[in-house]
């Protein structure tokens, strides 16, 4: 075996290595927290308003669609199933977006 000098630690417990070490760490963690938290954020708020878009959208265009078949299958000129049927759309999508503006974010 190879004896190390007296003098000297071995390399994993050198003062200076392990100084190193622990500012490379601290700096990792500065770096990690600061690209993070605000790419986070972002998609949060990205995603609730996907979200709020899709109930919007689907809701006017399911209502009117409903609406368009029920007129069609009646037969009449009138479109009241139509109107009927959107602006119930419109009420179920309003609903669902205040659900989701009142869901707690994690």
């Amino acid at each position: 075996m190879v004896d190390e000098p007296s003098g000297q630690d071995p390399l994993g417990e050198d003062a200076r290595i392990v100084s190193l070490d622990g500012r490379l760490d601290a700096a990792r963690q500065r770096e990690a927290e600061r690209t993070r938290s605000p790419q986070q954020g972002q998609d949060a708020g990205y995603d609730s308003a996907n979200k709020v878009l899709a109930e919007l959208l689907g809701g006017i265009i399911g209502g009117v669609a409903i609406g368009l078949v029920i007129d069609w299958l009646i037969g009449k000129g009138t479109h009241w199933g139509l109107l009927v049927m959107m602006f119930l759309g419109i009420i179920v999508a309003f609903r669902n977006i205040f659900r989701i503006s009142n869901r707690r974010s994690d």
